[in-house]
């Protein structure tokens, strides 16, 4: 896999566009809540990152025991400054690599993350961390994807409408 090609508003790879996928419902905003978990459970939750209902395949004990919550919170959100390669996270969390690649790809497809280099004993690897080492700026990015898909389903719901009318 090659790098993000930030110019384009929509992720790309090797000249193919890569699907940019969140789940979007209703909701008020959790400020009121002050414990980060809480926050970052639900709010996981509610971008579809971790899907409702979720129970882990694991020895993890809860949702926020698992390795989709514990690589986001503890890894990419609790070191910012931080690029993580898969090894590193799946010694970390104590699973595989394949399940570190699952959860990567999620956020991937939201446009959240960053692909770094990462050097570890004198060898550069591919690491991934929250774009810009920043969600706030990282969730931009999201916002602008969101927003070229709605305009999307704008067009094709009037070119719908207009097929409609004239079949009629």
């Amino acid at each position: 896999m090659g790098s993000l090609n930030y110019a384009s508003p929509i992720p790309q790879r090797r000249g193919f566009r890569l699907p940019f996928e969140i789940v979007i419902v209703s909701n008020t905003p959790l400020t009121p809540l002050k414990d980060i978990d809480d926050v970052a459970l639900l709010f996981l939750t509610q971008i579809g990152y971790i899907p409702k209902g979720y129970d882990p395949k694991t020895d993890a004990s809860s949702v926020r025991d698992s390795v989709p919550y514990r690589l986001f919170v503890e890894c990419l959100l609790g070191r910012l400054d931080k690029g993580w390669t898969v090894e590193q996270l799946a010694a970390k969390l104590k699973t595989t690599k394949a399940t570190i690649y699952r959860h990567i790809n999620k956020l991937k497809e939201m446009d959240l993350l960053d692909e770094v280099n990462v050097t570890e004993r004198s060898t550069v690897r591919k690491g991934y961390r929250i774009r810009y080492g920043n969600l706030s700026k990282a969730w931009n990015f999201v916002e602008s994807n969101v927003e070229i898909a709605m305009e999307n389903y704008r067009k094709t719901v009037d070119h719908l409408e207009k097929l409609a009318e004239q079949r009629r």
